[in-house]
């Protein structure tokens, strides 16, 4: 049924020259573009990812170097504990939200500028946080530095999507994404190493010299997007010429109507010249209507032209628009959902396992960055050999059907490692309330981050090659889910460690992990058909 479904969307795409004037290609992601970022040689492409998957590294960082300082900045700043929540909260929260507008942006100015401006507004916030002296100011600069870091969560992704083939980007996934799965690992121990050897300001300093760094790598940055291959900016620039045309032809109107009153002879009597004046006007427009008739391709030949006879600015932007059109399609916003709670899941675990150390263990913050290296570990591992797991099953669906693919394809590869992942949560909590040695918290946090992020990087891949010409909004809005979640989970994580201990609650995340794992089963299921059922809808087709 899937596979029926998308072919009728492809039939009816493509019979009519004119229909591919005035919708959309059916495959955009492949428009013909000069200096094609998919002809890039290898190592071109390789030095593309690793630049942003550096930069996607000072979120995670940015989360967690200052940690191990929270007790001495509350000391040194008079803080009290709820402003000390709040600064860690609302930076997750902004990081999550705010890439919404990044995406929407690098539609119209291109990767290379949002990069740019959010690497430059992190930097000022890192430098200004170094030198605070009240906990407002800290945590105002917290904010700053959420809203600039989000930026490469978001668009690292679009740009592997801009230079890869689909069944290329499960490896590069794997790879770019676990560059800001070290963060939350690294991001205690430095800031354990940092906060004992100076203060709690030197992690402010690493941090805006290392953004500052990142900010050098994008100078001689070249640019992966294409705006022939982007839905939004085309969707924007087919409403900027309709409204430049309909402009034209009310002046085109006015000029022939005054151009004809001039020549009507004055009459005697002004009720006869009036009447002669209308006569002309309504002549001219059943002239006018006539020749639209007979010429039906004008409109088309108008779609058609050059892009570079129109100019968008920040005014054609509206952040909202590709969003709806993400989330309005089934398939995203179950995937979405399942995707925010094992993001969710993960930051949970970091949190709370600190907690758990520090309170039952006596560990202090550079053991307990230690500790948390294994889950950073295995979150890496996952991450990379799940991502080449995805691509290997994606390519072996595709040969077996014909050299044809969808995006669904991609979210078979999960289904190997579902079993594992519930039950290494269950055991993670319960080695943590009965307080087994530390190697067996370790050999769980391990599985737990492998498993986890085997899962969520064929998700994230999924989403990005299920929304073509859509990419950066997709993956913008998977980091509003993944922020929301996370923000709610930090929030209620303290609460239930509180009432049920680890045990219960990470019995409680494994029931939530089983819930999201049928949710991407649904949609490996389901997804074809609803993801072709609205491709025909976005283009004005009907279909059965």
């Amino acid at each position: 049924m899937i596979m029926s479904d998308e072919k009728r969307a492809a039939v009816a795409v493509a019979p009519s020259a004119d229909v591919t004037h005035s919708v959309p290609a059916t495959d955009i992601e492949h428009a013909g573009v000069v200096d094609d970022p998919r002809a890039w040689s290898n190592a071109r492409k390789l030095t593309v990812v690793g630049t942003v998957s550096a930069a996607s590294m000072i979120a995670g960082l940015g989360a967690n170097i200052y940690n191990p300082a929270l007790s001495q900045i509350e000391e040194q700043l008079h803080a009290s504990s709820s402003s000390l929540a709040l600064s860690l909260s609302l930076f997750i929260l902004i990081q999550g939200g705010v890439p919404l507008l990044w995406s929407t942006l690098s539609e119209f100015w291109g990767r290379k500028k949002v990069y740019l401006v959010s690497m430059a507004l992190c930097t000022v916030g890192c430098i200004v946080a170094a030198l605070a002296k009240t906990i407002s100011v800290l945590i105002g600069m917290r904010c700053i530095q959420g809203f600039g870091s989000s930026a490469v969560m978001s668009l690292g992704a679009a740009t592997l999507s801009d230079i890869y083939e689909p069944e290329q980007r499960g490896t590069m996934m794997g790879i770019y994404y676990s560059a800001p799965l070290l963060g939350p690992s690294l991001g205690p121990i430095l800031g354990g190493v940092l906060t004992q050897g100076f203060d709690w300001r030197a992690t402010f300093w690493f941090l805006a010299i290392f953004v500052g760094v990142c900010f050098l790598l994008f100078i001689p940055f070249k640019d992966t997007f294409r705006r022939e291959r982007s839905l939004t900016y085309q969707t924007a620039l087919k409403k900027r010429r309709a409204q430049l045309s309909a402009k034209a032809s009310e002046a085109s109107s006015i000029s022939q109507v005054t151009a004809v009153s001039r020549v009507i002879p004055q009459a005697a009597d002004e009720k006869t010249a009036d009447a002669t004046d209308k006569d002309v006007i309504e002549q001219l427009a059943r002239d006018r209507d006539l020749e639209k008739q007979q010429s039906p391709r004008a409109t088309a030949e108008t779609d058609a032209a050059p892009m570079d006879d129109v100019k968008l600015s920040l005014a054609d932007v509206n952040p909202a628009k590709p969003i709806i059109h993400v989330l309005r399609r089934m398939n995203n916003l179950v995937i979405l959902v399942a995707s925010g709670l094992i993001f969710g899941f993960s930051y949970c675990i970091a949190y709370t396992c600190s907690r758990t150390l520090a309170n039952k263990y006596g560990y202090n913050a550079l053991q307990i960055g230690l500790v948390l290296l294994a889950f950073g570990i295995g979150s890496l591992v996952g991450s990379v050999c799940g991502g080449r797991y995805s691509d290997h099953v994606f390519r072996k669906l595709k040969a077996r059907n014909g050299g044809t693919s969808q995006a669904e394809m991609r979210l078979q590869s999960t289904m190997i490692f579902m079993p594992f992942l519930p039950v290494s949560v269950i055991a993670y909590g319960w080695v943590c309330e009965r307080h087994v040695h530390v190697a067996a918290i370790c050999v769980m946090l391990f599985l737990s981050g492998l498993f986890s992020i085997a899962i969520y990087s064929s998700t994230l891949a999924y989403i990005v090659d299920a929304n073509n010409g859509r990419s950066s909004s997709a993956v913008a809005t998977n980091s509003a889910f993944r922020g929301g979640a996370a923000f709610i989970a930090a929030e209620v994580a303290v609460p239930l460690q509180n009432a049920i201990g680890d045990g219960g609650m990470y019995s409680l995340w494994a029931g939530l992990l089983v819930f999201s794992e049928l949710l991407i089963l649904l949609v490996w299921w389901k997804g074809g058909a609803w993801r072709a059922k609205w491709e025909i809808k976005e283009r004005g087709i009907s279909g059965s």
